[in-house]
């Protein structure tokens, strides 16, 4: 058994080594994805007191009946060059959900995203450099028992 622990380590291992030397894989690139998001989050708290609170539409059920598929919407449509829609679930194991890179595209995403168990959502929207955020708490319950 130890054998086949050790080839599959040096496979994953030369892999990765692999991925590496070709430029295709750099520690900056996989922390940069968690820190933009950090960023845009902490923006996003820090503008939510501000005048682009609620300047987009977001609609989520407040109970949904299966946590495997929870139906999400953002309307942004009327903001101006919006780049980004992100969907922030805060006690899944993985809390961003979704994320959507937009340019040129009208600010409207419509998804269905897993979630655990209840918890808040976050609905972040980066337009002209500012990220807004919209929250709302969604019950999760087990054969649509929401009591």
């Amino acid at each position: 058994m130890k054998r086949r622990l050790f080839l599959k380590s040096a496979m994953a291992g030369s892999a990765v080594a692999t991925a590496v030397g070709a430029g295709l894989l750099t520690p900056s690139m996989a922390f940069a994805n968690s820190a933009d998001f950090k960023a845009k989050s902490d923006a996003a708290g820090a503008s939510a007191a501000g005048a682009g609170k609620g300047s987009f539409k977001f609609k989520a059920p407040k109970i949904a009946e299966n946590g495997a598929v929870v139906p999400m919407t953002v309307d942004a449509s009327k903001m101006d060059g919006v780049t980004n829609i992100s969907f922030y679930v805060v006690n899944n194991g993985t809390p961003l959900a979704a994320s959507f890179n937009l340019s040129g595209a009208q600010g409207y995403v419509s998804t269905r995203i897993k979630m655990g168990k209840t918890s808040p959502v976050d609905a972040l929207v980066t337009a002209g450099g500012a990220t807004t955020k919209v929250s709302q708490e969604v019950k999760v319950t087990i054969g649509g028992c929401g009591g």
